[in-house]
């Protein structure tokens, strides 16, 4: 199976070639796309918006919905053959080592997010009719509204952890603004049938590119567009502190606080806990990384490790299979090697170790495992107590709910347990953070029309004021 470049609509094989094993001697070939090919690719870029600008944002949004379903059910180009949505699930589970549940799971929510775009951009936009992208004017109850796009292309250096993350960028080409994407190196797939999936519903093959890269050509997509995204740990943060028009979804720390007024319930809240540290295996910067608490720390801890024990290794085709495997055991062995490491310091223990069977790290059905870990922590400046890695992991820290606020830092999400008024009134004004869930909600529920991170209508457009005339417009 070879996966070309797509170049503005137009396949280009290069000679840099990466072989990806899919298993059963089967083999995906990425060709790799070098900086200079990517930047003259730039050169066309109007072009390609041209092709976007020649239709309404209505038939857009309509065919987005179409490709929901092409995306979900059919069978798509993907490189010199066809894919079905079985071979798509068993492709990016030998790479990725998702289980096929999860990898399904993450199929309904890039559907979702496409059969919904006009919900979504309802979100994004607060409301405002699609024909803003058309005349880039409307008008709000009496007073009339005018935005301009910021760019002429949205570039997106992808990971390959978590399937949905594609979700964020499908509604830029519905707002008119094509799209340059470097899949991760273990999901060439995902990005792929997306854009396959739009260009068979109706979108212009010119408003996507689609380049497997290198890390340099991942930076020449994410800066040389007008816009760009990039998705890492904080030191992908760091790297792109110094770009105004590059948005970076970097670890997200997303916690639990449970006010004094829910604690003492505790027990009720074990299966929304549990979820919001396991779902998609982990991998996602919207599950738990951290627990707050008022007290019971140690109790619940230990029986929120007895739960997460029950989530053990299983074959990646089991339906019931919710633990990913890691694909560069590597990776695996430098984690385990440094929470093993902190745990030696004082003022943490893995609780989880009281109920698992075998160690952390673990070899099961051909694949390395780290098996759910949750640490407990006397100290919030703990190394392991607000920090994320890339399997379910959490710590649970005990502390005043006065302090807990100070302690958060930047934070992706907060499920606040609480229906005290005056601690909502200070998480309402927290500018810590970016979505915020009030009452026992998992940290990775997202709803469409509230944007979870960032808002890309407002990264790709801007208003300007506008006076005089505008009825002849």
């Amino acid at each position: 199976m070879h996966l070309p470049i797509l170049r503005l609509g137009r396949t280009y094989e290069s000679c840099d070639r990466v072989d990806l094993d899919l298993g059963g001697g089967q083999v995906a070939v990425t060709h790799t796309a070098n900086p200079g090919l990517i930047r003259r690719d730039l050169l066309r870029i109007g072009e390609a918006k041209a092709t976007l600008d020649a239709i309404p944002a209505d038939t857009l949004a309509g065919f987005c919905e179409e490709a929901a379903e092409l995306f979900l059910h059919a069978e798509l180009p993907c490189g010199d053959t066809t894919q079905s949505p079985d071979g798509y699930v068993e492709a990016l589970s030998a790479l990725t080592r998702l289980p096929h549940s999860l990898v399904r799971m993450n199929m309904t929510k890039v559907h979702a997010a496409m059969s919904q775009v006009r919900t979504v951009i309802g979100g994004l936009t607060r409301g405002m009719p699609l024909e803003i992208f058309d005349a880039g004017l409307t008008r709000l109850d009496d007073l009339s509204v005018n935005y301009y796009p910021t760019t002429n292309s949205l570039g997106v250096s992808l990971p390959s952890n978590a399937p949905a993350v594609n979700s964020l960028w499908i509604p830029a080409p519905v707002m008119k603004i094509p799209v340059m994407l470097k899949p991760g190196r273990e999901d060439p797939f995902t990005p792929l049938r997306i854009v396959q999936a739009m260009i068979a519903a109706g979108f212009p093959k010119e408003a996507f590119g689609y380049y497997p890269t290198t890390h340099e050509g991942g930076d020449t997509i994410v800066t040389c567009c007008g816009r760009g995204i990039s998705f890492g740990s904080d030191a992908t943060v760091q790297k792109y502190a110094a770009y105004p028009s590059v948005s970076v979804h970097g670890t997200g720390r997303s916690k639990i606080l449970i006010g004094e007024d829910m604690i003492d319930r505790w027990e009720e809240f074990l299966p929304v806990l549990v979820e919001s540290i396991s779902a998609n295996g982990g991998r996602s910067c919207i599950n738990t990384s951290a627990i707050l608490v008022p007290r019971h720390r140690d109790a619940i801890a230990d029986a929120l490790a007895a739960e997460l024990a029950k989530i053990t290794p299983l074959p990646r085709d089991h339906e019931c299979a919710l633990l990913c495997g890691f694909a560069n055991s590597a990776l695996a062995d430098g984690i385990d090697d440094l929470i093993t490491a902190h745990l030696k310091e004082p003022g943490a223990e893995d609780f989880t170790a009281r109920h698992r069977e075998g160690p952390r790290k673990i070899e099961a059905f051909d694949q390395v495992y780290l098996q759910p870990t949750l640490v407990a922590c006397s100290d919030p400046d703990h190394p392991l107590a607000n920090t994320e890695f890339m399997f379910p992991y959490a710590s649970i820290v005990e502390m005043p709910q006065a302090a807990m606020l100070g302690n958060i830092g930047q934070t992706l999400v907060v499920s606040a347990f609480t229906e005290d008024q005056d601690f909502i009134h200070q998480l309402l004004l927290s500018p810590d953070i970016e979505r915020l869930n009030l009452g026992p909600f998992p940290t990775n529920r997202v709803q469409w029309e509230q944007p979870h991170e960032g808002n890309l209508f407002e990264f790709l457009y801007h208003r300007r004021a506008i006076q005089g005339n505008v009825a002849t417009v």
